[in-house]
């Protein structure tokens, strides 16, 4: 709903740039935060599997990840930002990945904001389209998110 407020208090350009940083900068005091309440505390119960390999994923590959994570919507976006907090991603990969990934569906809602007072207008329409078809990306990657089968250790019967 922000998004679109930007989009029909500034219009399209300035809408854009504000939302953009409002996310941005919300997202690295988000960050911020979870890291000075101690990833330390936390890395003792990195212990099992899944969580050791998203922090994994997060320290070695953080602005692919983060960037990842960003441009499909549905996402939760605050448990996004202590995950990354808690895992070893670096902060200007992770705020660059956050400001390039939130670009599409701001864009789409600010732009709708923009145009909402000409509703068969193209730039109304065509940030219609992108709309659902981020939500049918969220939907595709929810449904193609099955959780791997993890092999027993050897000698061990299944």
């Amino acid at each position: 709903m922000l998004n679109v407020a930007a989009g029909v208090l500034f219009g399209v350009p300035a809408g854009l740039a504000l939302a953009v940083a409002g996310t941005t900068l919300g997202a690295v005091l988000a960050f911020a935060l979870g890291r000075s309440l101690g990833r330390e505390a936390l890395q003792p119960r990195l212990k099992g599997k899944v969580l050791a390999a998203v922090d994994r994923r997060l320290t070695e590959q953080g602005f692919r990840s983060m960037l990842l994570l960003r441009l499909v919507p549905g996402v939760p976006f605050q448990a996004i930002n202590l995950a990354a907090a808690f895992s070893g991603v670096r902060l200007w990969p992770y705020t660059a990945a956050t400001a390039l990934g939130v670009l599409p569906g701001t864009a789409a809602y600010v732009t709708a904001g923009a145009s909402a007072s000409s509703p068969t207008s193209p730039a109304f329409l065509i940030s219609a389209a992108v709309m659902v078809g981020l939500t049918l990306v969220t939907f595709v990657s929810m449904r193609g998110a099955q959780p791997a089968a993890v092999p027993a250790p050897v000698g061990e019967a299944v």
